[in-house]
């Protein structure tokens, strides 16, 4: 971990209006490459960039207009505030593509994370993002880890680093969270 990326997140959460900048460039390929992973399965054509993707989050994240919400406790919060922020961006894209594409109508979904497609599969994406709200209220971790794996396309291992928990909780925290999930989308269609 580098210890400059806490004193600097720290800086923001006190004020200093030069730590974002400081802060940005130890930050952004490993954002990018975040992005990239949750992108990568996007289908062809896609608008959005990881680019894109970054810097949007990035600026909800640290950006002038939230600068009285910060306060980060560590490098594993704002990742973990990361993942949060780029899911919110693609929910968000998702309810506006329902809206004007879709009617807003429900799907069963397939709960295989590595082939979920934004532009394909809009109302799935939703009402993922629906059960994923009701974990958040009966689970908040395995909500997280949830969280921390799809939208950020983080390991297992990356995951429960991040979350401060062993890899076997996260292994069964992960377990536990898809089947819920599965269950909890196969009853909305």
């Amino acid at each position: 971990m580098n210890p400059n990326i806490t004193q600097i997140l720290n800086s923001i959460g006190l004020g200093d209006p030069r730590a974002s900048e400081e802060l940005l460039p130890l930050v952004y390929e490993e954002l990018r490459k975040l992005a990239h992973v949750r992108l990568s399965h996007e289908q062809a054509g896609q608008t959005l960039q990881a680019t894109g993707l970054v810097h949007e989050a990035y600026l909800r994240l640290v950006g002038p207009e939230h600068a009285d919400e910060i306060d980060w406790d560590g490098r594993g919060h704002f990742f973990g505030a990361a993942a949060e922020a780029m899911r919110r961006i693609l929910i968000d894209r998702a309810r506006a593509k329902a809206t004007q594409k879709r009617g807003g109508d429900r799907k069963q979904i397939r709960l295989d994370w590595t082939l979920v497609a934004l532009d394909d599969c809009v109302t799935e994406f939703i009402a993922l993002d629906e059960a994923l709200i009701r974990l958040e209220k009966t689970d908040a971790r395995k909500a997280e880890l949830v969280k921390l794996r799809f939208f950020a396309g983080l390991t297992l291992q990356q995951a429960s680093q991040s979350l401060g928990i062993s890899l076997s909780t996260a292994e069964r925290d992960w377990a536990f969270a898809r089947a819920w999930l599965y269950n909890e989308l196969r009853e909305e269609s």
